[in-house]
This record gives structure tokens, C-alpha cells and sequence, in this order.
């Protein structure tokens, strides 16, 4: 390994770089967090991630090996490395991102200034949420919208809502400009179009509206480019994971249409829908008792959709009961629309409100993060050191279901908006 010193921080490194050396000795006298220095294909991989296991020191690509950890690896880190690992005071940088060196200088918002794009039924009930839980993270909230009485309505009531005799604080709420839009920690992207109305026979709503909302978030994507924004770009219409992916290529492409890596980076992009999946899954999971451990034992992966992946249970999984919990968690939003009404309670809440709060917050939760070539949910969380992917010995069964997912996934072309 070489090891550097670059603006005051310790690096260290499988490749040689053209930085000052130093000493591994000294660099093991260093407290704070190290950087590991990497070289990865910026299409295919983040530009700054927590190291969280020391496979990560020597991925060649990244791919589902974020989620699964190779039985068959043969850890020669040294110890005092392995110290920073497990106390998550390594970030990875992949270097062949032009702007890789911002990345050093990373730290999180102790409080976060948060605009939301798109007041309709999942964006104003989402505020709700932020509102009523966040006031311990979120400073402000701006809103942006077409519907300009929509917004002076939600101004009002969001800054009448209180607590009268607590403490506890609640975030600001007011309207926003479009300039102002990235002038923010977290951009929130809730915006839709084309939504089939109740009564459609439609087997998957969410891929009706990927063309459309494609167009919009794009549209976003380009302005945060534009805006230089370093914070998080959350996405939260559907399909997240397709929007994500769309944001990603969109923002990175210069006035050409060539990508150049200078606008979000992959790990700035994060979509939010397998929050309500996981949620479903609880709900269905509690009525059989073989599967009411699922809250404790199991896991959700993939996207918001028909490629969803429920896992009973990571110890003791059984393929039967997750595929019949699967099917469970991807169709009760039909079952939601079959009672005459819109399934966007539950989705704005726990797919939206709740996990962006833990997000902000570093707490585990079921978002999505680029994977590979493509961003699919799993659980994650936002540390000092970056973004952190769970890791888990998976059961070649279950492997084999997201394998199948990362497949299909990857065969959707994103790069056309």
C-alpha cells in the first residue's frame, strides 16, 4: 500500500500517485478518518462510500458485491486499518471522477435546509411528515410548485401547526423560487405526471409513468448541475430507481450530450420507495405466523416495483415464504386501489417522511444507492465516512433473486432523457 498526505488528511492507496508520501508509521498516528484512494469507471461506481468491509479495498467493479460478502476472501489489511474500518473511519474515493478531491473535505449538515418540488397527495403529506418529526434535524422546509394557490395554502397551514406547550422544535416552511432551488442540503423530487386514474387495469403503475416523469426530473437533474449542488438529490416519484438512474446520466452530460462526470456524482442520487415495500411486507408478514418474524429476521432489496425482493429471513431464509411475501408487499397497492383510492399514505410516510429523516439523520434505512450500473434499494445509511451499504453473507438462494433483479434492472435504458 502507498500512503499520502493531502490537505492535512491521511491517504492511502493500492495505486501510486503523483501526492506527497509519507510513512505508514506515520500515518498510523492519525485519529480522524483516512481516505482510501481508488480507481473505478465513474459510470459504473460512486465517487465517495464509507468502507465498511475490507473487500471494499480492492473491488475492481463495483456490483452486487456491495450487498454480499464473498465467503472465500482473504483479508491482509492491516490491523490498524481494520481498526478504522470497523469504526467507519475510512471513506473511499474513486479518483477517476475529475472533482474526486472535493470529497475530502466532506462533512454532514448538523441541521438540514430541505425543498420539496411536487405539493400534490404524496408531496403535501410528505411535508406533513417532515414537519410534525423533523424539527430535531430539518432547520427549514422550501416548497416549489406550479400550483401557486396550492403553495400559499400549504405555507399557511405547515406554520400553523404546533405544539403549544413543548419545546420541541418544528421546521420553518415557505415558498421557495426556482433559482432557489438548490440552495439547499437535501432536494426532494416528488413531482408526477401521467398517473392512471382508479379504475385503470394496469399491472404496474409505476412503469406508466416512467417516460413522463423521466422528462421532469431530468429537467431537475440539469439545474442541480448547474447549480454546482453538493447536497442530496432524493427522489421520490415513481419509479425511483429508473428516475434515479435518469438524474444520474442527465446531470452528467455536457452541453453535447457527452458525459464528463461533472454534475451529481452517484452517490449524491438517492431514490425513495422500497421504505413501503419493507412496510408492506410488515403488514402481511404478521398475518402467517411462519412469517412474523420478517420484522426482526428479514430483509427488502430492489426496486419499488415488480422486481421487488422480500426475504423472510437472512438466517433462515426459505424461498417459499418470501416469494408468497413478495407477491404480497408488490400487490397491495393494487389492493389499495381496488377500494376506490389512491395508495399514497403509506408511501409518502415510509418511503418518504421517515426515511429521509433517517437519512438525515445516519440511521439505517431502505432506500436506493448506485449499485453497480444501476441504483437498487437495500439497507444503507449516511455516515461521516460516506454512504454505507449492509453487508451480509447471503444465502445463494436469495443471491441468485437479486441477481435476477440487478439483471433486469440493467437492461432498462436510462440514458435517452
Amino acid at each position: 500500500m502507498f500512503f499520502y498526505k493531502f490537505d492535512d488528511k491521511v491517504l492511502f492507496s493500492n495505486f501510486n500517485y503523483d501526492l506527497d508520501e509519507i510513512s505508514e508509521t506515520e500515518a498510523m498516528n492519525n485519529e480522524d478518518t483516512i481516505y482510501f484512494l481508488t480507481k473505478l469507471n465513474p459510470l459504473n461506481s460512486r465517487k465517495m462510500f464509507c468502507i465498511s468491509h475490507p473487500t471494499l479495498l480492492y473491488l475492481e467493479e463495483e456490483n452486487i458485491n456491495l450487498i454480499n460478502i464473498c465467503d472465500d476472501f482473504e483479508c491482509n489489511t492491516p490491523l490498524w486499518i481494520m481498526d478504522k474500518i470497523n469504526d467507519r473511519k475510512v471513506m473511499g474515493i474513486n479518483t477517476n471522477y475529475p472533482n474526486w478531491k472535493e470529497s475530502i473535505n466532506f462533512t454532514l449538515p448538523k441541521s438540514w435546509r430541505v425543498n420539496i418540488v411536487g405539493l400534490g397527495d404524496v408531496g403535501s403529506t410528505l411535508l406533513i411528515g417532515l414537519k410534525l418529526l423533523g424539527g430535531s434535524i430539518i432547520d427549514s422546509i422550501g416548497l416549489y410548485g406550479l400550483n401557486k394557490p396550492n403553495l400559499q395554502r400549504l405555507e399557511y397551514e405547515m406554520n400553523q401547526i404546533a405544539d403549544p406547550f413543548s419545546s420541541d422544535p418544528m421546521p420553518q416552511v415557505s415558498i421557495v423560487e426556482e433559482d432557489k432551488l438548490f440552495d439547499c442540503d437535501m432536494f426532494v423530487f416528488c413531482a408526477s405526471k401521467g398517473i392512471p386514474p382508479i379504475g385503470s387495469n394496469v399491472s404496474d403503475v409505476r412503469m406508466i409513468q416512467f417516460e413522463e416523469n423521466a422528462k421532469i426530473v431530468s429537467h431537475y437533474a440539469r439545474k442541480a448541475r448547474n447549480s454546482n449542488f453538493k447536497g442530496i438529490f432524493s427522489v421520490v416519484s415513481d419509479p425511483v430507481d429508473l428516475l434515479c438512474k435518469v438524474s444520474f446520466i442527465s446531470s452528467n452530460k455536457d452541453e453535447n450530450g457527452n458525459l464528463d462526470f461533472l454534475g451529481l456524482s452517484s452517490d449524491q442520487i438517492r431514490g425513495y420507495g422500497l421504505g413501503v415495500m419493507n412496510a408492506r411486507a410488515i403488514y402481511y408478514s404478521k398475518k402467517d405466523s411462519n412469517t412474523k418474524n420478517y420484522i426482526n429476521e428479514g430483509r427488502a432489496f430492489g426496486p419499488h416495483g415488480k422486481d421487488l425482493i422480500i426475504a423472510n429471513s437472512i438466517n433462515n431464509y426459505d424461498e417459499y415464504l418470501s416469494l408468497n411475501l413478495t407477491n404480497k408487499a408488490i400487490n397491495a397497492n393494487i389492493d389499495v386501489r381496488n377500494t376506490g383510492f389512491k395508495p399514497y399514505i403509506a408511501p409518502a410516510l415510509s418511503s418518504g417522511a421517515l426515511s429521509l429523516i433517517n437519512t438525515m439523520k445516519g440511521n439505517w434505512n431502505y432506500s436506493s444507492t448506485y449499485t453497480g450500473n444501476i441504483f437498487m434499494g437495500a439497507k444503507n445509511r449516511l455516515t461521516q465516512s460516506g454512504m454505507e451499504i449492509e453487508m451480509l453473507h447471503l444465502p445463494e438462494q436469495l443471491l441468485n433473486r437479486i441477481n435476477d433483479t440487478y439483471r433486469d434492472l440493467n437492461n432498462i435504458d436510462c440514458f435517452t432523457f
